[in-house]
């Protein structure tokens, strides 16, 4: 079934999705290397759904160390044509609430030396990306926010950032002045190579806090987010149940042909061990 799985990547504090019957534990392997742990696969809503927790079970790694091409790559792999991604992120408007559902459309990339793309070593490709999440998808993940909760956003900004630690004050208020709407640190490069990848891709932002910008609020702790990553992920795991209920199979968007056209290297010129590796990604276009 291939490109008919609809996937699940869970940030800080969801680390499985209630209720998936047939549940298997999927190690894949990658030419990328290890992904963050096994993929979950199972059905849930009348679904096949792949669920991966993008720290790891127990919440090993940070933003930075995350091998975002084996998490896409082992998506791809196991059928995967649509990924809904939670997050956890801090607001950057007074209006998006701690508590709030975001479903973000852009994004501002304010990480230094990650890799973000499947290309490279003797094969070149230039995706499009001016609007970076999938709009059919984004709209499913809103409509069902809309319903679960009524503190849902459609659209904004996120500002992915390098962290570990959280940004200075200056750094939020800048990012402000951006047109920043929610700051987090792991889903650009989620979504760059899914576009690569042609898996449909949204975001869904949980608002744990609001940064440290917002002078009449106490400063951003651990402790803070933890508390209300709690009372976001109950939310966050009935919004997905209800979004992939409305997931049609059958995808009709720019996504699911993204890298036609993008493909700049000459067939011929691409080295094998390249194009086997890439095998996955590449087949319908080398």
């Amino acid at each position: 079934m291939e490109g008919n799985r609809i996937g699940i990547i869970g940030g800080s504090g969801l680390y499985d999705i209630d209720g998936m019957e047939d549940v298997k534990n999927v190690d894949v392997d990658t030419p990328f290397g290890k992904p963050s742990d096994s993929f979950i696969t199972g059905n849930l809503e009348g679904k096949e759904v792949v669920f991966l927790p993008r720290h790891g079970k127990g919440h090993k790694l940070t933003p930075s160390e995350l091998n975002f091409r084996a998490n896409i790559y082992g998506m791809k792999k196991l059928g995967v044509g649509s990924i809904i991604a939670v997050s956890a992120v801090g607001s950057l408007k007074e209006e998006i609430k701690p508590l709030d559902m975001v479903v973000i459309d852009q994004f501002i990339d304010r990480t230094k030396d990650r890799i973000n793309t499947f290309f490279g070593n003797g094969i070149v490709a230039h995706s499009t990306f001016g609007d970076p999440i999938c709009g059919n998808l984004a709209s499913v993940v809103y409509d069902s926010a809309k319903k679960v909760t009524g503190h849902a956003h459609k659209g904004g900004t996120y500002v992915c950032m390098e962290g570990p630690l959280f940004s200075t004050r200056a750094e939020s208020q800048l990012y402000r002045q951006w047109g920043g709407s929610v700051i987090g640190m792991t889903n650009l490069q989620e979504a760059k190579l899914a576009r690569e990848a042609e898996i449909c891709y949204s975001t869904l932002a949980m608002a744990t806090d609001y940064d440290c910008w917002h002078e009449e609020e106490e400063e951003v702790t651990v402790d803070m987010i933890i508390a209300n990553l709690m009372k976001n992920v109950d939310n966050a795991k009935k919004i997905v149940k209800q979004a992939i209920q409305s997931i049609d199979a059958k995808r009709d968007c720019p996504c699911m042909n993204a890298l036609q056209g993008a493909i700049i290297t000459h067939k011929e010129a691409i080295p094998e061990d390249v194009k086997k590796n890439l095998d996955l990604i590449i087949k319908k276009y080398v």
